[in-house]
């Protein structure tokens, strides 16, 4: 059995878990299309710089990451049904993305998120020498972000599936309640949380651009993380606070609830009650972590392999 991963080349989560699923899975993976049994289109998006031959005779996996229907126009929809047309088997990393995925397609569709690599993130136990090297506040009470905020078609209007917009109510709210509160942001696109911070006279940190073990870094500065999206496949942030042991609270989106203990779980109207479980969260995602997260998928290759 050999299995083709097509590539995004973005410097992006989805070219780390095909770096990762590489190292990892040597004797079954093909640099080639044309030498594999099975393609995994894991960066859908990028289907067509796989040739329609390979596709047509290969078994072939689309994972889903999520679907945002507020933006699932004309175009969209022609992609979906276009590449739907040589799709066997779907993957998604949760039940509300299944949900959404069911209303387009009737093909078969496994729900499994994607593991963590606790090489990569970690607790650190002592993180007054992490305060120094990123020129912080030892005394300051920090909520991260770390994910785009802003839509890239102008960099100004807020990307609305990853609720930057409620991530300000909640910081309005807690600048009032909290003494010394900074805002950490990583990543491209923070354009409208950096303006609105500004207006707002909110103390903030940005790290535009930053490594995995500097973000991993970062975590473990936090005294929270906050989750405000409205759609979400994973998403990756709660993974990387729960392995971490970062304190995190989430709207209730892609697998949080399968991750976070149900108190750590919000909605817009009571998120001032939401209260981090960091060991709930921990001990949920130890069955994530490597080489073990990467059973099911193995699993999953072997039916497809077998059908």
């Amino acid at each position: 059995m050999k299995i083709y991963t097509n590539k995004i080349k973005e410097n992006w989560v989805v070219d780390q878990f095909v770096k990762e699923w590489d190292e990892f899975n040597t004797e079954i993976t093909s640099k080639k299309a044309r030498s594999s049994d099975i393609i995994w289109l894991i960066a859908p998006w990028t289907w067509k710089t796989v040739k329609n031959k390979y596709l047509r005779n290969k078994k072939v996996l689309c994972t889903i990451h999520h679907l945002d229907f507020t933006k699932f126009d004309n175009r969209e929809e022609k992609n979906f049904y276009e590449r739907d047309n040589f799709v066997d088997f779907y993957h998604t990393i949760s039940e509300k993305s299944k949900i959404q995925l069911q209303k387009l397609t009737d093909k078969s569709i496994t729900v499994m998120p994607f593991w963590v690599n606790q090489n990569n993130f970690y607790q650190i136990k002592n993180n007054r020498n992490l305060i120094s090297k990123f020129n912080l506040n030892p005394d300051s009470y920090y909520i991260g972000s770390f994910q785009r905020d802003t839509e890239g078609h102008d960099l100004i209007s807020p990307k609305l599936s990853k609720g930057p917009d409620r991530f300000l109510e909640i910081i309005v709210q807690k600048n009032k309640e909290i003494k010394n509160l900074e805002i950490i942001l990583t990543g491209k696109r923070r354009n409208f949380l950096i303006n609105q911070f500004t207006k707002n006279g909110i103390d903030f940190r940005y790290f535009e651009m930053v490594s995995n073990n500097e973000l991993n870094e970062l975590f473990n500065i936090l005294d929270l993380y906050i989750v405000s999206s409205r759609v979400e496949g994973g998403p990756r942030s709660i993974f990387e606070s729960a392995i971490t042991k970062t304190p995190v609270i989430s709207t209730d989106v892609g697998f949080a609830s399968q991750l976070l203990h149900p108190e750590s779980i919000f909605d817009m109207n009571n998120f001032s009650k939401a209260k981090p479980n960091v060991e709930y969260a921990f001990n949920n995602v130890q069955k994530y972590t490597l080489p073990e997260g990467m059973k099911s998928y193995l699993n999953l290759f072997k039916e497809i392999y077998e059908s």
